[in-house]
């Protein structure tokens, strides 16, 4: 049974700005890529969900997958299992709390590892979800980053509330 080896990244202008997502998929005999835009999130979110994407289209496969993320943010939370822990405290004050619950149910179904590599290293992999990423910010109709702008415009109510 051979490994699939997913490649993400994710960026944000402004941050929190427009934002793009990629992940390629290389199964061992295909590779495939996935890239989405957004018009307001951010940079974690966009590494976040470059990762949800990928298992999201492999979602019904049983072999290896080995993920490979410029994001130490990502890496650090699943590796060292504070992703765990901020479910047990219902992510009580934390971000991004649609994704990392999606993240976990995956984590429960499939049989991932995640690996932190240096961004802009020459990997041709990262490298091309880096490109890929970026360049879909620039393009005009991004989708709406439903979990940002619906959490942003509650966390700005409140503040305006609160004063």
């Amino acid at each position: 049974m051979n490994k699939i080896s997913v490649y993400t990244d994710g960026a944000s202008s402004c941050n929190p700005g427009p934002g793009g997502c990629a992940c390629v998929i290389n199964d061992g005999k295909n590779v495939h890529s996935i890239v989405k835009g957004y018009r307001l999130t951010t940079n974690n979110r966009m590494e976040i969900m470059a990762i949800l994407n990928a298992l999201e289209y492999l979602k019904s496969d049983n072999r290896e997958i080995n993920i490979y993320t410029d994001s130490q943010y990502v890496s650090n939370s699943y590796n060292q299992k504070w992703i765990l822990k901020w479910e047990k405290d219902n992510f009580r004050n934390k971000k991004n709390e649609d994704l990392w619950r999606k993240f976990i149910e995956y984590s429960r179904i499939l049989n991932i590892t995640i690996t932190w590599i240096r961004g802009h290293s020459g990997n041709e992999y990262n490298e091309l979800c880096d490109k890929l990423a970026t360049g879909i910010i620039k393009q005009k109709d991004l989708e709406i980053d439903v979990g940002y702008e619906k959490t942003s415009k509650r966390s700005k109510e409140q503040n305006i509330s609160n004063h």
